[in-house]
């Protein structure tokens, strides 16, 4: 990556899970030692297991409240050699546009028109693959959802909320149960609520190899990307808008199948009976 060498990286270290982790977390470890090509290199190593979410919220803030903005990566991610160059020219960029609350750099296989010519697009929902932010922004965030019972009850915020695709309400539902341990469906949540965007790149800079069963999350959805290949210019524009063709592209990609929406009515229908 070509601002590697300019670049102070960070690796956070979670505890083991288990005893029967703690060696594999020691291998892991020992190998971060041997990681260079960057301008400093500091590693965290925690002593208990905080899980993903808190593992995220817990690094980015620390992290934000001495460098104010921050570009962050999980370990299954694969770069271009323009990510770098591209994350830190839009965060310097679009700092003072407090209508962006995040950065991405990958962009989820959708249709972009031949007509839009700008490196950048907006969309109402974030990204966890390769993204940044500012510090004014994050501290905006409330992990608690306290008003998700309000929330509940208001269909017309939902239909709102899930602008940035159908499967949003559920994952904070999900989340609210306890049946899921992320954090980005409430940075999503976050962006709604401030009426805020996304910036997403038209070519991906980020490639996620980590969906392939090997890894702890994983997804159905066809997330494949081909790397950008081009220079470090981008085309950022000043006053930004949302682009009706691609928001629609965008939510059709998030769309939820009939198979799935099915299958809500009925797990619904036998948690009602059983409860």
């Amino acid at each position: 990556n070509y601002l590697s060498k300019d670049s102070n990286l960070f690796i956070y270290s979670d505890g083991p899970k288990n005893n029967s982790e703690v060696n594999t977390i020691g291998e892991i470890r020992s190998y971060l030692k041997t990681i260079n090509g960057f301008k400093s290199i500091s590693v965290v190593e925690r002593a208990e297991n905080n899980g993903l979410a808190n593992s995220i919220i817990l690094g980015v803030t620390e992290i934000l409240e001495s460098h104010k903005k921050i570009i962050v990566m999980e370990d299954d991610l694969i770069s271009s050699p323009n990510f770098l160059t591209y994350m830190n020219t839009a965060l310097n960029f679009y700092k003072d546009n407090k209508n962006i609350f995040s950065v991405s750099g990958y962009n989820y296989p959708i249709s972009i028109p031949e007509k839009y010519k700008d490196s950048v697009y907006v969309a109402y929902r974030c990204s966890s693959w390769g993204w940044g932010t500012w510090l004014d922004r994050w501290m905006k965030a409330d992990w608690e959802v306290n008003d998700y019972k309000n929330f509940l009850s208001n269909p017309d915020e939902q239909k709102k909320f899930g602008r940035g695709g159908e499967d949003l309400v559920d994952m904070l539902e999900y989340q609210m149960k306890n049946y899921i341990d992320s954090w980005a469906i409430r940075w999503c949540y976050a962006h709604y609520k401030h009426n805020a965007y996304c910036l997403y790149p038209t070519v991906s800079k980020i490639k996620n190899i980590g969906l392939d069963r090997s890894g702890t999350h994983r997804t159905k959805m066809k997330i494949d990307v081909k790397l950008d290949t081009s220079s470090v210019k981008f085309s950022f524009p000043k006053s930004i808008v949302s682009n009706e063709e691609v928001l629609s592209n965008f939510s059709v990609y998030f769309k939820k199948s009939l198979k799935s929406k099915i299958l809500k009515k009925v797990k619904g229908f036998i948690f009602y009976y059983l409860k």
